[in-house]
């Protein structure tokens, strides 16, 4: 397995893994799958304002992927960003969530940005908690019953990782 910078190609494979975690999860409270059109255009955001986009490839299938992106729009959040991973299905627990999550610390570090925050969909999440835990990130708080998916109101748990460090 390596890990790559996103290509447009990989969108297909993207958008699947995604669409499982929609239908499927609380880690994220989208409730409707974005359509493949939806990805390209926020793929295309998120690399035109100079973010990461990796994805993990076993041989030639994208089987995880992580970006990081603006926090908050506004200015004066410039220097601090929101990661996002997602492994499919059949590679969650393998390291897929790890190594991605490494290289996309590296590279937001070599980006100049400070601090790193993870919004982790449900406080019951442990696989996500304990890979940002295992990274360095701290607990900061859990927002709770912020979001309302399949019929109950969800906690949303905050980390964040110094960057400096």
């Amino acid at each position: 397995m390596k890990i790559e910078v996103a290509r447009f190609e990989d969108l297909s494979a993207i958008q699947a893994i995604y669409a499982h975690h929609v239908l499927n999860g609380l880690g994220t409270f989208e409730e409707t799958p974005p359509t493949i059109e939806d990805m390209e255009k926020r793929f295309d955001k998120i690399t035109a304002d100079g973010f990461p986009f990796l994805v993990a490839r076993l041989t030639d299938k994208v089987i995880g992927y992580a970006y990081a992106s603006h926090f908050r729009e506004r200015s004066a959040y410039r220097f601090t960003v929101e990661d996002s991973i997602y492994i499919d299905k059949q590679y969650q627990g393998s390291g897929v969530g790890s190594m991605l999550l490494k290289e996309l610390i590296v590279s937001c570090k070599q980006r100049g940005y400070l601090q790193m925050l993870a919004l982790i969909g449900d406080s019951n999440n442990r696989g996500s908690v304990n890979l940002h835990k295992k990274h360095g990130f701290e607990l900061i708080g859990i927002m709770k019953n912020v979001g309302y998916k399949f019929e109950k109101f969800v906690d949303v748990v905050v980390m964040q990782l110094d960057l400096e460090v």
